[in-house]
């Protein structure tokens, strides 16, 4: 279409050669900030930077404890860098994965994510530490099982709703993954480890948004889960005091509310500008759990309000990162499991961020990328090695990843994905047969299509053994009257059968 020459006036409706108004859009997002590689570039940069952060802080909130329990006042944020690099290699495996292998193993590693769950409470192999047996001990760290069960479980799930997509109902969403989540939170339950189960629920809650599921069922959810909480909670007298140090810490100050009172001790010091990096009073031993659970609570001592709202920023870019990722990708897989990825490590995120500020009790889970923690870290990044995966694999990325021009070292850290949509193959492929096993068959004259829904069977082909002569079919009366008189079909007749309609094994739809 040629322009006119005219500008056209913000919100209005541009005119084609055919009479037909097409609507414009009102606010365009810049060129740089939606091109075919955002996704990736977010999520890189969100991550990273967040990594960053946390190894600084670990370092900050881990030294005065570590020297005052006569160890090197570097040990712990040295053993952080290790895990950080782990990490690393881990998140290059992931981006070098292929999709449908993840797929292909997703049910086999839930089986072995529930057989460690089954495991760590074994006495021997599980070591319990602050009254949870949840850690196995390897010698050089702690294992702990539930961070790879929430990992396995959202690929298992997003597997499994994409292949029941085409014919999925309430019902099928729902009794695939209820069942193994129930599973799996009562072993996480007789750790005890509440805020594993939280977690995990995140991940379901992700699952079935992006399956479809209607808003009613999530009410209902709401409220079983809401009276399963008040259930453990009046069962274990520990959860009591967590809830009733959040509704009223001051009560009892030097229990149940020392670690929510010192956490706000440290936010009201920092202000807007922090203390300095390093200058924080609560890491010397006033505040436990300060480089893990606590992070953030150092982190606004020490660099303010702005310093938490930049990790605040940071995390809404992961998010939005990931929902693009859903939106944009043609892989029915990857919608399902950037969504439940994502829902899991954002609202851990503000769980962790909320029961540092006193708007949520305490569950015990960790600020992602930023606190303490060998296992979690490493599974992390392997989640965001998982999810640039994801973005490069969207159909602009790979063909602007096709055309561009990159030397051999990014070619080989950063591959580019075959295709979208990466087909699910089986795990062990049929092997073919050699030349002399089938000397014992007579070949099939014949090769013919499956079964299709209004297709009408002409012959029926059947295996001639050696030797003998092929015996003639009797044709049913009602298609002698269609041959002629030498016994041929006419030519209008002899049509090859309709072919059936071509269709994806997974269609795309957007989670509602």
């Amino acid at each position: 279409m040629e322009s006119t020459g005219v500008p056209t006036a913000p919100g209005r409706r541009r005119t084609g050669p055919a009479g037909r108004r097409t609507p414009v859009r009102r606010f365009a997002a810049p060129a740089w900030l939606d091109g075919p590689m955002t996704s990736c570039q977010l999520v890189m940069g969100a991550a990273g930077m967040l990594l960053a952060i946390g190894l600084v802080m670990v370092f900050s909130a881990s030294a005065i404890e570590a020297a005052l329990n006569d160890q090197p006042a570097w040990r712990p944020g040295v053993d952080q860098v290790v895990f950080a690099v782990i990490g690393l290699v881990a998140l290059l495996v992931a981006v070098r994965l292929p999709v449908g292998l993840v797929r292909r193993w997703a049910p086999i590693g839930l089986l072995v994510a529930a057989a460690l769950l089954v495991a760590v409470l074994v006495p021997g192999i599980g070591m319990e530490l602050n009254g949870s047996r949840a850690w196995i001990d390897l010698g050089f760290t702690n294992f702990q099982p539930s961070e790879l069960a929430k990992l396995v479980f959202a690929l298992w799930g997003a597997h499994i709703l994409a292949v029941r997509d085409r014919f999925l109902t309430v019902r099928t969403l729902l009794v695939p993954l209820l069942p193994v989540f129930g599973v799996l939170s009562f072993l996480l339950y007789l750790e005890p480890d509440f805020g594993g189960v939280v977690s995990l629920g995140l991940v379901l809650v992700g699952l079935l948004w992006a399956g479809g599921l209607p808003p009613r069922w999530f009410a209902g959810f709401l409220a079983v889960g809401v009276a399963a909480v008040v259930l453990m909670v009046a069962v274990a007298p520990y959860r009591m005091e967590r809830v009733t140090s959040f509704l009223d810490p001051f009560a009892d100050p030097s229990d149940s509310g020392f670690q929510a009172i010192r956490g706000f001790y440290a936010l009201a010091t920092g202000g807007l500008w922090g203390v300095g990096l390093g200058n924080s009073a609560m890491k010397w031993n006033l505040l436990p759990e300060a480089e893990s659970d606590y992070i953030f609570a150092i982190l606004g001592e020490e660099l303010g309000f702005l310093g938490c709202l930049v990790v605040v920023t940071l995390y809404g870019l992961l998010a939005h990162a990931g929902f693009r990722i859903a939106r944009r990708t043609a892989d029915r897989f990857v919608q399902l499991a950037c969504v439940a990825i994502t829902v899991w490590l954002v609202g851990q995120a503000a769980l962790n961020m909320g029961y540092v500020v006193g708007l949520l009790p305490v569950t015990g889970l960790t600020l992602p990328l930023v606190s303490a923690g060998g296992t979690s870290l490493v599974l992390t990044l392997f989640i965001v090695g998982l999810l640039i995966r994801f973005a490069r694999s969207e159909p602009e990325a790979v063909e602007h990843l096709r055309r561009a021009d990159r030397n051999r070292l990014s070619r080989w850290l950063l591959p580019v994905p075959e295709q979208p949509v990466d087909p699910l193959r089986p795990r062990r492929a049929r092997r073919p047969a050699g030349p002399g096993e089938d000397s014992g068959r007579a070949p099939e004259r014949l090769a013919r299509p499956s079964a299709v829904p209004g297709a009408r069977t002409v012959a029926r082909v059947v295996p001639v053994p050696p030797g003998e002569r092929t015996p003639r079919e009797r044709v049913p009366a009602r298609e002698r009257r269609t041959t002629d008189g030498r016994g041929r079909v006419p030519e209008a007749r002899r049509q090859p059968p309709p072919r059936a309609r071509s269709t994806t094994p997974e269609q795309l739809r957007r989670p509602r």
